[in-house]
C-alpha cells in the first residue's frame, strides 16, 4: 500500500503547464511587438510634417498630420497607377509560371522509377553552383530569348529556381506516398492527368510557401526594368519608386553644392523628405503585407511539413 502511494503517476500528454504557457505567450506577445511597432512608426512618418519631425523626431502618433508625402509621389509621377498594374502583371503572370515550371519540373525528379533522374539532377544542381556571368545571361535574354523592352522582360528571367525546384522535390517526396501515384496508374491514369488531380492539390502547401517568397520577389523587383526597359509604360511600382527618389536625392545634392539654384533649392525644401521615404515604403510593401494574412496557414505549413515524423 505505501509503495502504491509513493508509485510515480504517468503524466498526461494533454495536461499543459499554465506557467509556461504564459511566458510562452508573453515571448511571442513581445516578439509580434517587436515586428509591428516599426511598420506602425513608418506609418506615422509617412503621414507627419517635415517640421514636427525635425523638432521632435519620430513619434507614433503624429504631431502634424498631412499627406504632404503621398501627394507629392502621386504627383511626381502620373504613371504610378499603370506602375501598380505593371507590377500586379508581371507578379501574377510570374508566379504561377514559377509555380508551373518548379512543380513540373520536379514531380518527375521525385518518383524514383524515372529514368533520366541522374542527369536531370545534375543539370538541375550545376546551375546552382556555376554561374555563367552576368554579360551571357543578357545576350541571352535580349537576342535570344528577344526579351528587351517586353513584358517578358519582367517574368522570364526568374520563371525558374534550382533550389525551389528541390524544396518541391523533397516535398513531394516526403508527403505523397508512392501507392497512391502507383494506384492511380493502375486505374489508367496519365502521368499528366496525375500530376494534375493527385500531385497539385496535395501540394497546394509547398506550392503556397514557394508561391509567397516568389511572389514578394517579383513585387520588389527594380532590377530587371533597370536592365530590360525603355518604354516608361512598361516601369514597374518599385523602379518607378526608386526613380522619384533618385530625384530628390539629386536635387538635396545640387543645394548643398551651392550655386545659382535657387529653382532647385525651393523646390528641395517643398520635398518632405523623411516622410517621403517611409510614403514610398508604406506604398511598396502595403499590398504583400494585406494578402499575407491569406496564405499564412498554408506559408507556415509548408515551411515546417517535413520537419516532424509521426
Amino acid at each position: 500500500m505505501i509503495k502504491a502511494m509513493f508509485k510515480k503517476r504517468p503524466v498526461a500528454d494533454n495536461v499543459v503547464s499554465v506557467p509556461a504557457n504564459i511566458l510562452f505567450n508573453l515571448i511571442f506577445f513581445v516578439a509580434a511587438a517587436c515586428c509591428i511597432y516599426p511598420f506602425l512608426l513608418v506609418i506615422s512618418v509617412s503621414f507627419s510634417e517635415m517640421k514636427s519631425l525635425s523638432s521632435g523626431g519620430y513619434q507614433l502618433i503624429p504631431r502634424v498630420f498631412t499627406a504632404d508625402a503621398y501627394k507629392y509621389v502621386f504627383a511626381a509621377s502620373s504613371n504610378i497607377i499603370n506602375a501598380y498594374g505593371v507590377t500586379l502583371v508581371a507578379t501574377a503572370m510570374g508566379t504561377f509560371l514559377h509555380l508551373a515550371m518548379v512543380s513540373m519540373f520536379s514531380y518527375p525528379l521525385s518518383r524514383p522509377e524515372f529514368e533520366f533522374r541522374g542527369f536531370y539532377m545534375k543539370f538541375l544542381l550545376i546551375p546552382m553552383l556555376f554561374s555563367g556571368g552576368m554579360v551571357p545571361w543578357y545576350i541571352v535574354c535580349t537576342q535570344f530569348l528577344k526579351l528587351g523592352d517586353t513584358m517578358g522582360a519582367l517574368i522570364v528571367p526568374y520563371a525558374f529556381s534550382g533550389w525551389n525546384a528541390v524544396m518541391m522535390n523533397v516535398f513531394i517526396r516526403k508527403n505523397i506516398p508512392t501507392e497512391m501515384i502507383e494506384a492511380a496508374r493502375m486505374d489508367g491514369s496519365s502521368e499528366f492527368k496525375t500530376y494534375l488531380r493527385i500531385v497539385l492539390p496535395l501540394s497546394k502547401a509547398g506550392l503556397a510557401a514557394i508561391g509567397y517568397m516568389v511572389a514578394i520577389g517579383y513585387w520588389n523587383d527594380w532590377w530587371l526594368p533597370t536592365i530590360f526597359i525603355r518604354s516608361q509604360r512598361l516601369h514597374n511600382l518599385q523602379y518607378m519608386l526608386y526613380r522619384i527618389m533618385a530625384m530628390t536625392t539629386v536635387l538635396s545634392n545640387m543645394v548643398r553644392t551651392g550655386g545659382n539654384l535657387s529653382a532647385a533649392e525651393r523646390m528641395s525644401q517643398s520635398i518632405p523628405q523623411e516622410s517621403l521615404r517611409m510614403a514610398m515604403v508604406v506604398i511598396a510593401v502595403g499590398p504583400i503585407v494585406f494578402a499575407y494574412p491569406f496564405f499564412q496557414r498554408q506559408f507556415v505549413k509548408g515551411l515546417v511539413v517535413g520537419s516532424l515524423k509521426g
